[in-house]
């Protein structure tokens, strides 16, 4: 697996790798994948708004690419709740939530306060008004007060795919 590569570059790559997947949206390419999904847990991959699709993208990629099913939820963010609840089915089943949030970075607190397993929150650098870069939501994501909330990089979309396929696979 290759994160964060360049279309022009993966074309490169393809040439010499020609087996090689390469997804345009999460940037990743991948030369091989775990052949089926474990059929243990579920992966949520949420992301407030349809800016943090890539990020959110990298990490379903990703979670996808170690052998894990991943139901992916996009445009649930805070500004729009009724959006996320009509999802609380999904939610609920979840053994690992991923969340994907730039602006406020609100949207980890309000699933952490739903959920009874580990939400991985990551903090995305889209966002209009004061976000700085994705630091507002990183900042928002430590100081959130639901002891399931564990905190990446922003914008580290593999970091959140990886860690939830970790989980997701104790006692597999």
């Amino acid at each position: 697996m290759v994160t964060r590569i360049s279309q022009k570059k993966a074309t490169k790559v393809q040439k010499e790798l020609p087996n090689m997947w390469y997804d345009p949206v999460s940037r990743i390419g991948i030369c091989e994948r775990e052949p089926e999904p474990s059929p243990h847990g579920l992966i949520v991959i949420a992301a407030a708004g349809t800016s943090d699709i890539p990020v959110a993208e990298e990490a379903a990629v990703t979670a996808e690419t170690l052998g894990n099913k991943v139901e992916r939820l996009y445009d649930v963010g805070v500004a729009g709740l009724h959006r996320l609840l009509g999802h609380l089915d999904v939610i609920m089943r979840a053994r690992v939530v991923v969340v994907v949030a730039g602006m406020e970075g609100a949207l980890p607190s309000v699933i952490g306060g739903l959920v009874a397993c580990p939400v991985i929150a990551v903090p995305a650098s889209v966002g209009y008004g004061a976000n700085f870069g994705g630091l507002s939501a990183l900042l928002t994501m430590l100081n959130a007060c639901s002891g399931n909330i564990s905190v990446v990089n922003i914008d580290n979309g593999f970091c959140g795919g990886y860690i939830s396929s970790l989980i997701n696979h104790i006692g597999d």
